[in-house]
């Protein structure tokens, strides 16, 4: 299971992290992403971090702004959000892969992740 929270209100260019705490002894050789999903639209990719430590991916309107980053001793991934605008509210949700071997192109894609943390709001103000 997957348990999310840090979301809040923030006034845009504000920052606010987020933490996804993972239970079970997977985390450790699974891939974790955020995706989020603004009222009205389709849950879009954010962020994936692999499991074998290689260089983040991220979404090209969150890249420089958000970083993703993993603790695997405490079984939680994290986002870091700087610079926040107002496009970015959206419930954020995080996500762990089904297998332990994502090839890089497959990273965005939600059908890649089987376990979803239940959502987290974040409201930017303008």
């Amino acid at each position: 299971q997957l348990q999310a929270s840090g979301g809040g209100l923030v006034q845009a260019g504000g920052s606010l992290r987020l933490s996804c705490a993972a239970s079970g002894a997977t985390f450790n050789r699974r891939d974790m992403a955020w995706f989020r999903q603004a009222p009205g639209k389709e849950r879009e990719f954010v962020a994936a971090v692999r499991w074998r430590g290689a260089v983040p991916v991220y979404a090209d309107s969150v890249r420089g702004r958000f970083t993703i980053s993993r603790d695997n001793a405490k079984n939680t991934v994290y986002l870091q959000m700087s610079s926040l605008k107002f496009e970015d509210t959206a419930v954020y949700y995080c996500a762990m892969s089904e297998t332990s071997s994502v090839i890089l192109s497959e990273l965005r894609k939600a059908y890649q992740y089987d376990t979803w943390g239940q959502g987290t709001q974040v409201t930017v103000s303008s």
